[in-house]
């Protein structure tokens, strides 16, 4: 599997947010973080977000990578699809390269909030699934910085993909209340002020056909160069 370690230049967090996500996922609670039980804190359903990450192509970018495991749960269009994961841990990119390894990923070390040097590599599709709200800063500025480092490698006519926790204008369970706390206050998440319209707004700055479609807390997101 080919690595490549890129300079995320210097940008404030990165692909782990304020709180080292990529670790915790591969430590002793990296269970409560899978993202099918994600998708349940944001009250949301596993499955309408497998059926999102649907839209990958066959020439597909993944960052954020975490357990890989929508990556392992979706339908391709191919047989032997190339995907590309990029995330700046390296626990991360090696869990998600062991899951889905028939496809014998490339993996790339990056932070996605600063420059990202990709070659003259190109994607059909990008997703971001469950990152934004791991990132520091306003909604409208993380979405507009990664798709400002990713816009440039997403085909003409791609699609940038993803889905998010929102913390405003949404309702979450008792559960999910009580883990946006702990995570928000330890650095893992960073989206209490975290909404729909600058979600969309961040993604508008640099593509078109901008959709955002909110299941309970959980924002699906999607959008075309």
């Amino acid at each position: 599997v080919p690595v490549v370690v890129a300079d995320g230049g210097d940008q404030p967090g990165g692909v782990g947010g304020g709180g080292d996500l990529g670790g915790l996922l591969h430590g002793p609670a990296h269970r409560l973080l899978d993202p099918e039980r994600l998708a349940g804190l944001g009250g949301g359903h596993a499955d309408l977000a497998v059926q999102h990450v649907g839209r990958t192509d066959r020439h597909h970018l993944d960052v954020g990578v975490g357990t890989g495991w929508f990556l392992d749960h979706c339908r391709w269009p191919v047989e032997s699809p190339e995907i590309t994961l990029l995330d700046l841990n390296e626990n991360s990119l090696s869990a998600a390269s062991d899951r889905i390894r028939r496809f014998a990923p490339a993996t790339v070390e990056a932070n996605v909030l600063g420059p990202v040097d990709l070659g003259d590599a190109r994607f059909d599709s990008i997703g971001a699934n469950f990152l934004f709200h791991c990132l520091p800063g306003g909604l409208e500025w993380k979405a507009a910085t990664v798709v400002s480092s990713l816009r440039p490698y997403l085909s003409s006519g791609g699609v940038l993909f993803g889905s998010t926790i929102l913390g405003r204008g949404v309702t979450h369970n008792l559960l999910g209340r009580r883990l946006m706390r702990i995570y928000n206050r330890k650095g893992i998440f960073s989206n209490v002020e975290d909404d729909q319209r600058g979600l969309e707004q961040g993604l508008a700055s640099k593509l078109t056909d901008v959709e955002v479609e909110v299941v309970g807390a959980v924002a699906l997101f999607a959008a075309r160069a």
